[in-house]
C-alpha cells in the first residue's frame, strides 16, 4: 500500500467515525453541559491520540531512512538500509542506496587520481633532493674538508663543525627523500620496506617490534604501497603525539579475515581528539583497495591506555590488479654519492 493511501485511510476512518458520532443517537445540549463536554474531549482527545499513534507508524519507515541518511559517511562506509515499507519509501531508500553507492565510487576514483598523482609529485621531490640538493651539499662538504685540510689552525675547528653540520643536513635531506620516494619498497618488496621503517622509527625511546608473516598471499603494487603509506603514518603519529615507549607493527594473513597490518602502541590513546589529515588520508587509501580501517584506544598496554590501528585487507581483494595509485619509477639513473665523505 501506498504511502499516501495509507495517510488517507487512516483520516478517512477519523472522519467516517465522527460522522458516525454526529448520526447516532447521541445529542448535545445548548449550552453544552459539564458532563457532555468532558465525554466530547475525551473522544476528541483519543481521535487525536489514534490519528497520531497511526501516523507514526505509517511513517515509520521514511523517520528510519533520515537517520540513516543522517549516519551516511563516505570515508566510513556502513551498511545500506533495509529497502522496506510502503512502495514510496522503499523506492526513495533505493534510490538513495544508488546515490550512496554512486558517490563512493566517484569519491574512490577521485582520490586514486589524487593520491595518484601526490605519489608522482613525492616522487619528483625525492629525485629532486637526492640528486639536485643532495650534489651541492656533497660539493660543499667536499670543498668545506678541503679548506679544513689547508686552513690555519684557528679556523680549523670551524670548517669542522660546519663540515658535520652539512654532513648532517645531507644525511637529512636523504632521509627525506627515502620517506618521499620508498625506493626500498620498489627494489626490495614490503617485508623489507617494513623492517626498514622500523629501524627508521626506533630511537632510545620508542622501540618498534616488527613482525612480517611469511605466509602473505602474492599483493600488487597498489596493496603494497597503501600498506606501506598505512604504517608509515601511524609510526609517524606515534613518534610525535603518542608519547609511547614500545610500538608494535605487524602483517599477518588469515583466510577469514584477510592481511590484517597492525599497528599497536603503549601511548596515550587517542582518546577524544578529531581525526586529523594524516588519520583521513589512511582512510582514503584503505577505500581504494576495498580494506577497512580501525583506530580505536587499547587496554592491552600497561597503563591501561594506547593506540591500536588495524587495516583489514579481504581476501581477493590483495590479489587484484590495481592500476591507481602507482609510484613513477625514474628512468634516470641516479648520480649522487652514495657515502659521505
Amino acid at each position: 500500500m501506498t504511502l499516501y493511501r495509507r495517510i488517507f485511510l487512516l483520516n478517512a476512518a477519523v472522519l467516517v467515525v465522527i460522522a458516525l458520532l454526529l448520526l447516532g443517537p447521541v445529542t448535545v445540549s445548548s449550552p453544552v453541559r459539564a458532563s457532555e463536554a468532558v465525554v466530547l474531549c475525551a473522544g476528541l482527545v483519543v481521535m487525536v491520540t489514534v490519528n497520531a499513534v497511526l501516523l507514526r507508524i505509517g511513517l515509520a519507515p521514511l523517520a528510519r531512512l533520515r537517520r540513516a541518511m543522517s549516519r551516511a559517511d563516505l570515508v566510513r562506509p556502513s551498511a545500506r538500509p533495509a529497502v522496506t515499507g510502503p512502495v514510496e519509501i522503499a523506492e526513495l531508500t533505493a534510490a538513495f542506496n544508488a546515490m550512496l553507492d554512486r558517490l563512493a565510487a566517484e569519491r574512490a576514483t577521485s582520490s586514486a587520481r589524487v593520491l595518484s598523482a601526490q605519489e608522482d609529485e613525492r616522487s619528483r621531490v625525492a629525485r629532486e633532493l637526492h640528486d639536485e640538493v643532495g650534489q651541492t651539499l656533497t660539493a660543499v662538504l667536499l670543498q668545506l674538508k678541503h679548506a679544513a685540510d689547508h686552513a690555519p689552525a684557528p679556523l680549523r675547528d670551524e670548517l669542522h663543525q660546519a663540515q658535520e653540520t652539512t654532513r648532517a643536513s645531507l644525511d637529512e635531506i636523504r632521509r627525506i627523500a627515502r620517506r618521499l620516494r620508498p625506493g626500498v619498497l620498489e627494489d626490495l618488496g614490503l617485508h623489507s620496506a617494513l623492517q626498514a621503517l622500523a629501524t627508521e622509527f626506533g630511537s632510545p625511546h620508542l622501540t618498534v617490534r616488527c613482525s612480517v608473516s611469511t605466509d602473505l598471499p602474492p599483493l600488487d603494487e597498489a596493496t603494497e604501497l597503501v600498506l606501506y603509506r598505512v604504517a608509515q603514518e601511524a609510526l609517524t603519529n606515534t613518534a610525535r603525539h603518542a608519547s609511547a615507549r614500545t610500538v608494535d607493527l605487524r602483517l599477518s594473513y588469515r583466510d577469514d579475515l584477510g592481511t590484517r597490518l597492525l599497528v599497536r602502541d603503549d601511548g596515550r590513546g587517542i582518546g577524544g581528539a578529531e581525526e586529523g589529515a594524516g588519520i583521513q588520508g589512511m582512510r582514503e587509501r584503505a577505500l581504494l583497495i576495498g580494506a577497512h580501517l580501525h583506530l580505536d584506544t587499547t587496554t592491552a598496554a600497561p597503563t591501561g591506555t594506547g593506540t591500536e590501528l588495524r587495516l583489514d585487507v579481504p581476501p581477493r581483494t590483495g590479489r587484484r590488479t590495481a592500476p591507481e595509485p602507482r609510484p613513477s619509477t625514474d628512468p634516470r639513473p641516479s648520480t649522487a654519492p652514495q657515502r659521505n665523505p
